[in-house]
């Protein structure tokens, strides 16, 4: 097929896309018409490069598992999120983040371990205990209280350095330097010295659990470390990545979906008074659909030539997989725009990926959605936004999508 000629001053808009005034939890207009007119279409990034952008679920699914597509983002044309992260590419250890086939696998591997379903259950106590004890404070402290901050913030933080195996003693340290990695104003610069100051901190982490191992993620990858399967550095970077990866997204899942369940009170209900197991697990998978919290797409590059949707994505060409458009695709999501606990199809949705590459922490994600959502509801039932909606701060410049506070009262 002939590679189109593309006017990229005119006809490329600038990704990403504002979403529409109202409707916080919509992907913005523009994306969607772009679905509704083909599966792909190209946008620019902030360095003016042209990747395409992918908007339909089918075309998404088939290129996660197509093997010429690579998440290496050393690669020319990969389509980087920023400055920050370009600059800094060349420099990261090999993780599982940033590799492509057996590399990849032989990393990916060394996360079986942690995420298995037995691990992941086992900490569900843990878990339970610290939301309780963050709802007790909600619950003695002032109204309104800020969800944000007492509740979606701190509950991930800890459940992940209680899976890494972070020292009680240090959680303070952890703790501010996971926020200055979640920080609105971050630079570039702030934010590569963020890395290497939790990279030299896990590193040095990985050395102890060496000498003093125990049941938790830290110490399955010191133990690959001293097995010589991979360094140090390389183990901080892949704790580096669980960090980031397993804190932003689900307390930014937990602020906005606590939103979006507020202002639809009858799937609130619905949460709050079930016994089944089964229809709170789906419950959680629908707010997954509705709500994609990585709403910059998720970045590859094109290892060769791919005939899809129409169009060639040529070798070396930037590829976005949008998931907010893909999550409400009217082909597959009947009433895409409808937040419906009781879907049938709601766990067919994108938000963890799919492929060789699809998140290895979302079952521990789901874990802790389960319970804070069904706790923060039966314990507060009363729970109401103490704001109106409009004023209310999403998190439009971010990586991930949510709210930076959400005031509420009982």
């Amino acid at each position: 097929m002939a590679e189109k000629t593309i006017d990229t001053e005119t006809t490329v808009p600038r990704y990403p896309l504002e979403r529409a005034v109202g409707c916080p939890f919509a992907p913005p207009p523009a994306v969607l018409d772009m679905a509704e007119a083909g599966p792909l279409a190209r946008v620019k990034l902030w360095d003016d490069s042209t990747p395409w952008l992918v908007t339909k679920y089918a075309e998404a699914r088939a290129l996660y598992y197509d093997s010429r597509v690579s998440v290496d983002d050393r690669l020319d044309g990969f389509p980087h999120w920023n400055e920050g992260m370009q600059a800094m590419s060349h420099t990261r250890p090999a993780s599982v983040f940033n590799r492509d086939a057996e590399e990849h696998a032989r990393h990916r591997r060394m996360m079986t371990k942690p995420f298995a379903f037995k691990r992941v259950e086992a900490l569900r106590p843990a878990i339970q205990k610290i939301t309780d004890e963050h709802i007790d404070a909600i619950l003695a402290g002032p109204k309104p209280a800020d969800i944000v901050a007492a509740l979606a913030l701190p509950v991930p933080s800890l459940v992940i350095s209680e899976m890494l195996g972070v020292p009680y003693a240090d959680h303070e340290f952890f703790q501010h330097h996971s926020d200055v990695g979640l920080g609105r104003n971050t630079t570039a610069e702030q934010s590569q010295a963020n890395v290497v100051g939790m990279m030299q901190y896990l590193a040095d982490l990985v050395d102890k659990k060496i000498e003093h191992p125990a049941e938790d993620a830290i110490s399955d990858l010191a133990e690959h470390v001293s097995a010589g399967e991979i360094d140090k550095w390389e183990a901080a970077m892949t704790a580096v990545g669980l960090l980031i990866a397993g804190h932003e997204t689900t307390a930014n899942m937990i602020g906005l979906g606590t939103l979006a369940l507020l202002e639809n009170p009858e799937q609130l209900a619905v949460m709050r008074d079930t016994e089944d197991p089964k229809v709170l697990a789906n419950a959680v998978e629908e707010l997954l659909r509705y709500l994609s919290i990585i709403h910059t797409g998720q970045r590859r590059v094109a290892l060769a030539d791919i005939e899809v949707g129409g169009e060639v994505i040529h070798a070396g060409d930037g590829i976005i997989i949008d998931l907010a458009p893909a999550n409400w695709d009217s082909d597959v999501f009947s009433d895409p725009d409808r937040l419906d606990t009781d879907r049938a199809n709601a766990n067919q949705h994108m938000a963890f990926g799919h492929g060789r590459h699809q998140c290895v922490g979302q079952q521990l994600a789901r874990a802790e959605l389960q319970i804070v959502f069904r706790t923060l509801l039966r314990r507060i039932p009363t729970l109401r936004l103490a704001t109106t909606i409009d004023r209310i701060e999403f998190k439009h410049d971010r990586l991930a999508y949510g709210v930076y506070e959400l005031p509420v009262e009982w």
